[in-house]
């Protein structure tokens, strides 16, 4: 807090307390609605049972005047059900609140730093200097040469009573390679990420949000792509994840795959990666005639072969595959080590408190160009 008097500016630190109670109650909401899944009531309901078992509201900012300052402000609005009722739905001002609210709760603020580019370890066109520099050779841009140090070869070279400048005093800086990726995120929405007295989609979902308010703002060049799997996988979009909720479902981790692999196909540029969130084993597979075989007991071979094979296609597709387990059943641990070990790619076992910076951090790692 900033405060002035006649000697001049005092500052004192900011305690909670300050922020307004409008300010305390909205990160309250931004809480509630995500594991609502962007149902407005069910959120206010929430809300109205911590305010009367906590007291946050006051006689003069109740509830009601919440809500009311929701609407104004364009959190939230009120729309005709097909049975002429109103309901409260969030506006994409809140969705995108609520991608700011993840990335900065899971990653942190991070620095808009070289933005919308990539380093790799490889020196190259580019525009981040390495600090290094090398010999001058034909074809090196001139904007490129390095006046400073080629003038000071130059002296040390020739001396100062006959100073010239030749090739062989020139040296050019050295830059990082530029690249961009295509990242696949794949999240499991079988019923099994519910079970057990654990909500493991909140998690998946504010990573989602996270990774792509990161992505859209520090690396818009780069590509993310979100795709769900439970018996069959389908794309979503950035808009949809707030909503996004877990339905009765086995976990077709084949079908997310060819699903991934497919979207990468279609992209340009050739660094491309998938990252998997999932909880369970593989339990089901989509026949060629459209039917379903499906085992939730143990693994199934039948089911675990043709998550291999399909790991080794994605491997020769140069496609690495990052598998974040939210799992540490030793069974389901081997099936991960064998996976990855088909597609040459990486796996944690993670529970839920580090999955975010987890993924934040192998993203980073990734943003080198790999060798073909």
């Amino acid at each position: 807090m900033i405060s002035s008097n006649l000697n001049g500016i005092l500052f004192s630190s900011y305690s909670e307390e300050e922020k307004s109670l409008f300010d305390r109650l909205l990160s309250i909401f931004k809480e509630l609605i995500t594991h609502t899944s962007g149902d407005v009531d069910e959120a206010l309901d929430w809300l109205k049972q911590l305010d009367d078992e906590y007291k946050i509201t006051n006689e003069s900012y109740t509830l009601d005047h919440f809500i009311q300052e929701l609407k104004d402000k364009g959190y939230i609005s009120s729309d005709k059900t097909p049975h002429g009722q109103n309901q409260l739905k969030i506006t994409p001002k809140t969705e995108q609140l609520l991608r700011k609210h993840a990335l900065n709760q899971i990653f942190g603020k991070i620095k808009r730093n070289g933005r919308g580019n990539h380093d790799t370890k490889f020196s190259g066109s580019g525009s981040e200097h390495t600090g290094e520099f090398k010999p001058y050779e034909f074809g090196d841009s001139i904007d490129r040469v390095a006046l400073t140090e080629s003038i000071k070869n130059a002296h040390v070279n020739h001396g100062l009573d006959d100073f010239k400048l030749t090739d062989n005093d020139l040296v050019v800086d050295e830059t990082y390679h530029k690249s961009q990726m295509s990242t696949v995120l794949m999240i499991d929405i079988s019923h099994s990420m519910i079970l057990y007295g654990e909500d493991r989609i909140t998690p998946a979902k504010k990573v989602a949000m996270a990774l792509s308010e990161l992505i859209t703002t520090r690396y818009p060049k780069d590509n993310l792509d979100v795709i769900v799997f439970g018996n069959d996988a389908w794309p979503i979009s950035i808009k949809e994840l707030p909503y996004l909720k877990v339905g009765p479902y086995h976990t077709n981790t084949v079908a997310g795959l060819n699903l991934a692999m497919d979207m990468l196909r279609r992209k340009r540029n050739s660094n491309k990666q998938i990252f998997m969130i999932t909880d369970g084993k593989p339990s089901c597979i989509r026949q060629s005639d459209g039917s379903y075989y499906k085992n939730s007991n143990g693994l199934d071979q039948y089911i675990t072969n043709k998550c291999y094979t399909t790991a080794q296609q994605a491997r020769r597709l140069h496609i690495p595959i990052t598998t974040f387990m939210i799992a540490k059943d030793p069974y389901l641990m081997q099936f991960v080590r064998n996976f990855t070990e088909a597609n040459k790619g990486k796996a944690f076992y993670t529970g839920l408190s580090g999955l975010g910076e987890m993924i934040f951090e192998d993203y980073e790692n990734n943003r080198k160009k790999r060798l073909r």
